[in-house]
């Protein structure tokens, strides 16, 4: 049920509502029955006039939609054919209010329409005429005072956009037929005789007349100039071109050999980026590629291009030809550098922090390398032992013998081994000394002690044998000595020496 229907029921109830009220009051004053029909009637009369007049009230509003639709209807029809449009056709299941709205919404669309083309048109009618006093000639055909379609503006923006490339056009050949006839006037210094000459000279060049018989003209008259000069007149302007012509070609000329010089430097900057990635393919050494001269050339010529592009060649054949060598010695080192980078975790003390399984990872990574790479070295020397032997010459990796190379890297990484050995050991033993002479920090484990740590309680009975210091479980173990050079008493360079052990312990 719609809720107008809702409401209207509600207002009968509240009428019959009111009527029972009234009839209650009625009978409680003791109205009689004739003048309750009276009443009844008023009653009767007020609603039925206040019905009547709302009734009329939306019956005006009814005849004005009605009237509405009809003139906006045939207003929107006439629009439509003076826009070329398709006639206006109502939807289905319109209300009268929604088809009014919807009527004079598309008209108010279509009046806007119309004003822009009227505008439009105006302007480009304004255009026309000032082309045509211009180029003195006729306007372009249209109806000023029908709306266009919008084939017509597009096609009369056409002949706008024509005719001003047309007075562009005469107007370049207008200048350039002036000077040289001011040019020749002046050389034969003659005086403008007649009323065209005078206006091409000395009037203002906007205000010429740019008609086809106009130009016409000035061509004819440029032409009797030139019949007018003395032959060697003739003859200074032809040199004289021929050498501004020759002067051009040259300047032209030197502009194209920079730009080839810019586009030979590009070129082989590109071909030096590809040369050094192919050396780097090729292991070559510093004496390998100082050897190729031309690489640090800069006089860009296409000599030096030609020498580029031909040691680019050569790097890909051979590249190309030992690829599966070379792949092989670049896996190696890929497998050396990560070797080392593992070596050098295995040494750090920090790795003992880690909580994610990357411990365990790297070192079993680690021991997988360590059988891998040997058997790496022996397969690619058993293939350079035979690439040497088909090429006569050493297969080289850095400027160096394969089997040289790799065992130069085994010395290094084994003396840096050692060296970093050499170096705990050093740190050790002066720690130990530091810890004898002043002696050492004891503090209470907070994880879990290893095997032969003395626990709080041995330290605590320990130190009560000494009358030179005392702490609790949780205190710190210091020297009370003043002075280094003293030597201390038995008792407490004992005490020192269990301490020193203690702190091995827990080193280790």
């Amino acid at each position: 049920m719609r809720k107008s229907e809702v409401h209207a029921a509600e207002s009968v109830a509240c009428l019959n509502k009111a009527l029972s009220r009234l009839k209650d009051i009625w009978e409680e004053i003791g109205i009689p029955e004739d003048q309750r029909l009276q009443r009844t009637d008023a009653v009767k009369m007020h609603i039925k006039n206040l019905l009547d007049m709302m009734i009329a009230e939306e019956e005006g509003l009814k005849k004005r939609l009605l009237s509405s639709i009809g003139s906006c209807r045939k207003e929107l029809s006439g629009l439509c054919e003076e826009l070329g449009l398709p006639p206006f056709e109502d939807e289905e299941g319109l209300t009268m209010l929604q088809l009014e709205k919807e009527i004079r919404t598309r008209l108010k669309v279509m009046l806007k329409q119309k004003s822009q083309r009227m505008s439009e048109l105006k302007t480009l009618m304004q255009q026309d005429r000032e082309l045509c006093d211009v180029l003195c000639d006729n306007p372009y055909t249209i109806d000023p005072d029908r709306v266009p379609s919008a084939q017509q503006l597009e096609d009369y923006r056409q002949h706008i956009a024509t005719r001003n490339k047309e007075k562009e056009c005469r107007h370049a050949e207008f200048v350039t037929i002036k000077r040289q006839i001011v040019a020749c006037m002046e050389d034969l210094e003659q005086m403008p005789d007649t009323s065209f000459e005078r206006e091409v000279v000395c009037e203002d060049e906007e205000a010429f007349c740019l008609s086809t018989e106009n130009i016409t003209a000035l061509k004819v008259l440029l032409s009797q100039v030139h019949r007018n000069k003395p032959p060697h007149v003739h003859h200074t302007e032809s040199l004289v071109s021929h050498h501004t012509f020759a002067v051009d070609l040259q300047t032209e000329l030197e502009r194209l050999e920079e730009l080839k010089m810019k586009n030979i430097k590009s070129v082989v900057e590109i071909v030096r980026g590809e040369i050094s990635l192919l050396w780097e393919k090729c292991f070559y050494s510093l004496q390998q590629r100082q050897a190729f001269t031309p690489y640090y050339d800069d006089a860009f010529t296409e000599e030096l291009l030609a020498a580029h592009e031909q040691e680019q060649q050569c790097l890909k054949e051979h590249y190309e030809s030992h690829r599966e060598l070379y792949d092989g010695v670049n896996s190696w080192q890929n497998n050396w550098s990560l070797f080392q980078e593992l070596e050098k975790k295995a040494t750090d003390p920090s790795r003992f922090h880690n909580r994610g399984g990357n411990l365990l990872r790297e070192e079993k990574q680690r021991a997988e390398l360590q059988k891998s790479l040997p058997k790496l070295e022996r397969s690619l020397k058993s293939q350079i032992e035979q690439w040497e032997a088909e090429q006569g010459k050493e297969f080289q990796v850095n400027g160096q013998c394969f089997t040289q190379y790799v065992e130069e890297q085994w010395n290094l990484h084994h003396l840096e081994k050692e060296r970093e050995k050499l170096e705990r050991q050093m740190k050790k033993s002066k720690q130990t000394e530091e810890d004898m002479l002043y002696g050492t920090a004891l503090r209470t484990p907070t994880k879990r002690r290893l095997a032969g740590t003395p626990t709080p309680g041995k330290a605590r009975k320990l130190n009560t044998t000494s009358s030179i210091a005392s702490f609790t479980p949780n205190s710190t173990l210091r020297s009370i000595c003043h002075s280094p050079s003293m030597r201390p008493p038995l008792s407490v360079t004992k005490v020192r020496l269990s301490d020193t052990q203690t702190l091995g312990i827990l080193l280790r």
